[in-house]
């Protein structure tokens, strides 16, 4: 069995991923550390999303090992890879994904109420989160009653609000202009820096990329860790 690079919290090799005739991965690698930004990037149909899919156990390789703290996630139940996603992984979409029906607040305080929380407590904690994403102000509205980029940050203060160890934001900035995308970018590595989890960013803007501490760029299914390039 592959072992997971030394100090890195996740770390995947040669992942291989075919839908069909189509090969999505071939032999990507990639890891992260606790606490780290790294951006993956590529073209449309390189395989990135896939990638990310993958690491988050939401996808399963062909072939190829996924070590995250320490335990193997390739080999997994289905249950406890969804256990996982519930409690250490967050997870933000270009569209947000946020619940019409729910306010603002409910939204965030959503994944809490869905592992055992009180209302409560739950709606505490997302206010706390709301407030440092900067739309605690927000908390009554529906998301159709606020702008994108306000959407986008209650999106990010869910993904934060069980405390994550890993998030993985799948183009957070991508529906937004670039005034909003920039102070949802700085928002979100912020909040994360500031708890030590890890961000899995994928994007294809260089603006949004340059928050990251690294990046790897995805390729016909193969990667390439820019840091490590010659």
């Amino acid at each position: 069995m592959t072992t997971s690079t030394p100090g890195a919290l996740l770390t995947a090799r040669d992942l291989r991923k075919a839908y069909g005739p189509t090969l999505a991965l071939d032999g990507a690698e990639f890891s992260i550390r606790p606490g780290e930004v790294v951006a993956v990037m590529g073209p449309s149909g390189s395989g990135k999303s896939t990638l990310l899919h993958c690491l988050a156990g939401i996808v399963s390789p062909d072939s190829g090992s996924i070590t995250y703290a320490g335990r193997e996630l390739t080999t997994m139940s289905d249950a406890r890879r969804s256990a996982l996603r519930r409690t250490d992984f967050g997870f933000v979409f270009q569209f947000g994904q946020l619940v019409p029906e729910l306010t603002c607040v409910e939204n965030v305080a959503l994944p809490l109420r869905l592992n055992g929380s009180s209302r409560k407590d739950a709606a505490r904690a997302a206010l706390g989160w709301m407030e440092r994403l900067e739309v605690d102000d927000l908390e009554a509205k529906r998301p159709g009653e606020v702008s994108g980029g306000q959407g986008q940050r209650v999106a990010v203060a869910r993904a934060l609000v069980t405390g994550p160890r890993l998030l993985f934001a799948d183009e957070p900035t991508g529906a937004l202009d670039s005034f909003n995308g920039e102070r949802v970018m700085e928002l979100l590595t912020q909040a994360a820096r500031s708890t030590d989890a890890a961000v899995v960013l994928v994007t294809h803007e260089t603006r949004v990329a340059a928050y990251s501490d690294r990046e790897v760029v995805v390729r016909d299914g193969k990667s390439r860790d820019m840091e490590r390039a010659v």
